[in-house]
């Protein structure tokens, strides 16, 4: 991975509402092992906009913002995200701090 890939995963997780926003979708979603099927982590967005106090407008950009970063995927289902954790850019940023 090159650094400017770095840069931008370091970037977008500098935000503490994104921060928080990626970790709660990190830890909803974990990879089953020995398969290459990834859960998914389905939530409201007027979840996210009441736990963390933050607007609709507010939110869409942070799940924009990790989405360019590579860290997830998401798709949007009426109000509903459908998301998946980017596993490789989780392990090459652990490598990487290693």
């Amino acid at each position: 991975m090159e650094l400017s890939n770095y840069s931008r995963i370091f970037k977008a997780l500098s935000n503490e509402q994104r921060l928080k926003i990626f970790m709660m979708i990190y830890k909803n979603c974990s990879t089953e092992k020995g398969d290459s099927i990834k859960a998914e982590f389905r939530f409201k967005e007027a979840l996210i906009c009441d736990c963390m106090n933050l607007s609709r407008s507010t939110v869409s950009h942070h799940f924009k913002e990790l989405q360019n970063a590579g860290l997830i995927t998401c798709e949007r289902e009426g109000q509903t995200y459908r998301c998946h954790v980017n596993e490789d850019a989780v392990q090459a940023v652990k490598n990487f701090l290693s």
